[in-house]
């Protein structure tokens, strides 16, 4: 059997999956991304065959992705990240029209044919708000675990307004609201509330159309969904395997090569 894996290394977190000939993941990999871009990738991609029992030589074509994907020196090609997602998206949820990528340092909107290809894309512009790291300037203001922040949010009765653009200054304004004695559920919604608000104008860019589907690391957040979703007045496609979205269109892209087959790769 012939494997295909995709390695997809994020500004923050770097994940790797390994398919099978049928396309079914059978080993994926986690790991933060840190100052080695190179060493993340490989170890990545290491743990993804230990945890598929699949040996390195039985892997015919790896594809990286991701902001640091010409650091996958032992991948075979690159493609780019919105690329993978759009075809990560529609292969976990045939049914995917719009995909929302958040990571974090930035936020994708993109919205795909049925086969997966790119018809558009926006890309947040202003320094990095509406992104997981704006999530994680909250969390080290009000100093809880970014794990914890969503599902803190979904306890607010009354949520601030955040009204800074910034997360340079996104502690600053969490500070103020703590000073006036706000609750921190009520502030972390105002933050979630401000990312999703941003995240629907990016959304309105490229069209929205059903079926929407979140993916990146910020997609593991409960919060983050139900305010999506608030504003979206619908339901999103939200997997366990999202955060995997864009190595799981990596290794797809893989897969077509070994298979000789063009798939739907653009270079978006």
């Amino acid at each position: 059997m012939a494997y295909a894996a995709g390695v997809d290394v994020g500004s923050t977190q770097t994940k790797a999956v390994v398919l099978d000939e049928a396309g079914a993941i059978v080993g994926r990999a986690l790991m933060d991304t840190g100052a080695n871009v190179t060493l993340a990738a490989e170890t990545a991609f290491q743990e993804a065959l230990r945890a598929a029992g699949v040996g390195e030589e039985e892997v015919a074509y790896v594809v990286g992705t991701g902001y640091g994907r010409y650091r996958v020196t032992f991948g075979n090609s690159q493609i780019t990240e919105i690329s993978c997602h759009g075809r990560g998206a529609v292969h976990m949820f045939p049914g995917t029209r719009t995909v929302l990528d958040m990571g974090g340092q930035d936020t994708k909107a993109i919205r795909v044919s049925p086969a997966g290809e790119i018809v558009d894309f926006s890309m947040n512009d202003k320094c990095a708000a509406g992104t997981g790291r704006f999530l994680g300037a909250a969390a080290s203001a009000l100093e809880i675990p970014l794990d914890q922040l969503g599902t803190v949010a979904l306890r607010a009765e009354r949520p601030v307004r955040i009204t800074t653009t910034c997360t340079v200054f996104a502690e600053s304004e969490v500070l103020s609201w703590l000073g006036k004695g706000k609750k921190i559920e009520d502030i972390l919604q105002g933050v979630h509330q401000s990312i999703a608000l941003r995240s629907m104008g990016l959304l309105r860019r490229v069209g929205i159309e059903p079926q929407v589907t979140f993916s990146g690391g910020v997609a593991r957040n409960p919060g983050m969904i139900a305010a999506i979703e608030q504003r979206l007045e619908a339901r999103m496609n939200v997997s366990g395997d999202s955060h995997f979205m864009g190595a799981l269109g990596a290794a797809l892209f893989a897969r077509d090569r070994i298979l000789g087959t063009a798939g739907v790769e653009r270079q978006a």
